[in-house]
């Protein structure tokens, strides 16, 4: 793991020289986010929702072109042959694009989906454009085939995952519902083959300075931005 690390640090694309056109980052802040969310956490990530939904529809689409060059110049984040991503809503970094690159021979996407059987957690069913799609509880757009098409999230070797807040050393908040803490917990029982890589999308106004993990959270090994790439360190 140490090995990959140092060679995903060579390898990380950082395009500071680029400028951003998202809102100033919520810099001084720092929040805790159990899946149950106490009142006095709500402003922050209030805050950090709003500030995405706050991007005009060319800000979002020059910052999901930006992230995606520079995710096409990391050759370990190329070579993943499974790879799930997610539909962009409530201004989050759109992926899209992403299918529209040139990839390896064999590459095939997914989408989450929520497990029929297991509550909190997600399966991985795989991407066809013109397969038809409908609305889970929560609203958002799942593909309907399942069966030879589900794929369980230990057999992806690269998860794109949306977020609310981050911070430089890879912590994530999300919605609170702890759907890919349950789901990909299995990674803290791996000590030498640590797959999937999960790799978070953010804007860069949803960085804060420091995010309290929880035991259950799972930290991400990155997180891309129209900016940079932040690499997890440990």
């Amino acid at each position: 793991m140490n090995r990959l690390v140092q060679e995903r640090r060579i390898a990380s694309a950082q395009a500071g020289d680029v400028p951003s056109l998202c809102l100033p980052a919520l810099q001084g802040l720092s929040i805790d986010h159990p899946d149950s969310i106490p009142d006095r956490q709500v402003s922050p990530r209030r805050r950090l929702r709003a500030a995405r939904r706050a991007l005009s529809a060319s800000q979002q689409r020059t910052h999901a072109a930006r992230a995606v060059a520079l995710l096409m110049r990391e050759p370990l984040l190329r070579g993943a042959p499974h790879v799930a991503l997610y539909r962009a809503s409530d201004g989050e970094l759109d992926p899209s694009l992403l299918l529209h690159q040139t990839w390896p021979a064999g590459r095939r996407w997914y989408l989450p989906v929520l497990h029929p059987y297991l509550a909190g957690r997600l399966w991985f069913v795989g991407y066809q454009p013109d397969r038809q799609m409908r609305p889970n509880r929560f609203g958002i757009l799942e593909p309907m085939c399942r069966g030879r098409h589900l794929c369980p999230a230990k057999n992806l070797n690269l998860v794109f995952l949306p977020l609310v807040g981050f911070d430089e050393h890879c912590n994530r908040i999300g919605m609170g519902g702890g759907f890919y803490d349950r789901s990909f917990a299995f990674l803290r029982q791996r000590r030498c083959w640590r797959r999937p890589l999960l790799v978070g999308l953010a804007h860069e106004c949803q960085r804060l300075d420091r995010i309290e993990p929880k035991p259950w959270d799972l930290p991400l090994n990155a997180v891309v931005t129209e900016r940079r790439i932040y690499w997890r360190s440990t």
